[in-house]
């Protein structure tokens, strides 16, 4: 192509291919390194669009091709040279959140030469980690845990602020500007940075089910761990443990994945600490993802008994003089059964923390159920919508540590992408208003999902080009059409209309 490029002195280039979502790029990097403005590029998507989706009729699937084809060439004479914006970086990175995902991630950047401040609201860092005591594999997390707070406190190039709470935030990737309220003063303080991680956690879910809170013999899976921990499981005779607590329901439709094997690690490390002890898991369906299978067969062969319930008739619970009876039906002999135990364990799920404000005020997308959300679960997993914002822990979904560890370290690799660089050039896919069409009806500034528009002193709509993420609902949504969207202008879009209908009207 490059060859072509510079033999026929070409002043544009259409690309009938894939997807531009993963070729674009490619093939504009193609353009500049032979001299020419890399906005002059159209591709015909004639996989999406053609191939895949008429597989079985290759004619049609031909015609399609070239009325693809012509619509492209017809875009690509209306294309203009676009101009890019040039900003300086700066090599400062903001964490939100302490635990065991957020350090991480500070360390990941500090220990590549990177400052970063470690913004925290608790009193002290380590999150959900501090109700934790050893993994499902064995490992000691307090142990863990105090090792990486030590690094991270006494790191050269980490400043961590605890009792810390975001209040404001502004600013484009490269350069952006957190305000922070600083207890327990408390003080306010303005942080200059270039990317942000957002590693705000989780929480275990608190029960309202089987009387949680009015039995000591009922606990989640976490209090039950501390309890073997500090106590150990000799006065344990029989344990019953149910699935699904807090998850799989109306309010919180997903799995949070961490149950199962919570129930399995704490069910195995009863028989270590008494072997003659019973354990009962109460399940709708265990789901012991990857290598964790392993231990799942070893909770079968050490006796583990597993009874599969009806999401419809879980298991009951009536208190009784010297412990708990559990009434359930046992779906193989399709009878009810009563059993006695000593105590309940209940395996809650994760909920997101309370994020809502800080959603608001950093404009971050979240699901349903009050997690992060990432740019693409496949191309951009680590990445937010905006530039420069990225997300991991379990402020994204509910994980175990050595998956909340993997995915801080792939977070602060996709930032160091963005610290790495003195300068960023900025997409020139903007929207461009024309202040002699405007009427400052507002539409923009409400439409806009990252609240870019603002209305300015002489009157009109005002949009900053480093803020702009091209994605046109402004344009789209504008009364007027005082808006239009660079490389995306009316008649780049109509002239391909145009060419589909010619002949046909």
């Amino acid at each position: 192509m490059k060859e072509s490029i510079r033999e026929h002195r070409l002043n544009r280039v259409v690309v009938a291919a894939c997807t531009p979502k993963t070729h674009e790029g490619i093939f504009m990097d193609t353009l500049q390194s032979c001299g020419l403005n890399k906005y002059l590029l159209e591709m015909a998507n004639i996989r999406n669009q053609d191939s895949w989706v008429h597989s079985e009729d290759p004619g049609q699937a031909t015609d399609k091709a070239r009325e693809l084809i012509r619509m492209a060439v017809s875009r690509a004479g209306t294309l203009n040279p676009l101009q890019e914006k040039v900003i300086t970086v700066n090599q400062r990175a903001l964490v939100l959140g302490g635990g065991v995902a957020g350090m991480n991630a500070a360390l990941g950047l500090a220990d590549q030469g990177y400052e970063v401040v470690l913004v925290e609201k608790e009193k002290q860092l380590g999150g959900m980690a501090n109700r934790l005591t050893f993994t499902i594999e064995g490992d000691d997390v307090q142990t863990y845990l105090k090792g990486l707070m030590e690094r991270v406190t006494t790191h050269p190039l980490i400043q961590v602020l605890t009792q810390a709470l975001v209040v404001g935030f502004s600013g484009f990737q490269g350069n952006f500007t957190t305000e922070v309220l600083v207890g327990p003063g408390p003080y306010q303080r303005k942080i200059n940075h270039g990317v942000t991680i957002v590693a705000t956690g989780a929480s275990e879910y608190r029960p309202r089910e089987y009387d949680y809170d009015q039995s000591e013999k009922v606990m989640t899976q976490v209090e039950l761990a501390r309890h073997l921990k500090e106590q150990g499981a000799q006065n344990l005779n029989r344990v019953a443990m149910i699935q699904c607590i807090g998850s799989r329901n109306e309010e919180n439709p997903n799995c949070s994945r961490i149950c199962c094997q919570s129930a399995i690690k704490n069910a195995l490390k009863i028989k270590k600490l008494n072997p003659e002890a019973e354990v009962f898991i109460f399940y709708r369906d265990i789901r012991t993802y990857g290598l964790l299978e392993t231990y799942y067969k070893e909770a079968r062969e050490q006796g583990v008994v597993f009874f599969r319930f009806d999401p419809e008739s879980p298991p009951q619970v009536a208190q009784a003089e010297d412990g708990l009876v559990l009434t359930f039906r046992d779906l193989i002999l399709d009878r009810d059964l009563q059993l006695k135990v000593d105590l309940l364990a209940l395996s809650a799920g994760m909920v997101a923390n309370e994020n809502e404000e800080l959603a608001s005020i950093v404009k971050l997308a979240q699901t349903a159920e009050g997690y992060f959300m990432e740019a693409h679960v496949k191309l951009r997993p680590v990445d937010m919508a905006t530039e420069g914002i990225f997300v991991c822990g379990s402020a994204h979904s509910p994980k175990l540590i050595k998956e909340t560890i993997a995915q801080a370290q792939a977070a602060a690799s996709r930032a160091t992408t963005f610290l790495s660089r003195k300068q960023l050039t900025l997409s020139a896919v903007i929207a461009q208003v024309k202040g002699d069409l405007c009427a400052a009806c507002l539409i923009c500034v409400r439409s806009c999902p990252y609240g870019v528009p603002r209305i300015n002193a002489q009157g009109f709509s005002e949009i900053d080009e480093a803020l702009c993420h091209g994605c046109g609902i402004c344009a789209a949504e504008c009364p007027a059409k005082a808006i239009e969207l660079n490389w995306y202008e009316d008649d780049q879009l109509l002239c391909k209309i145009d060419t589909l209908l010619e002949g046909a009207l």
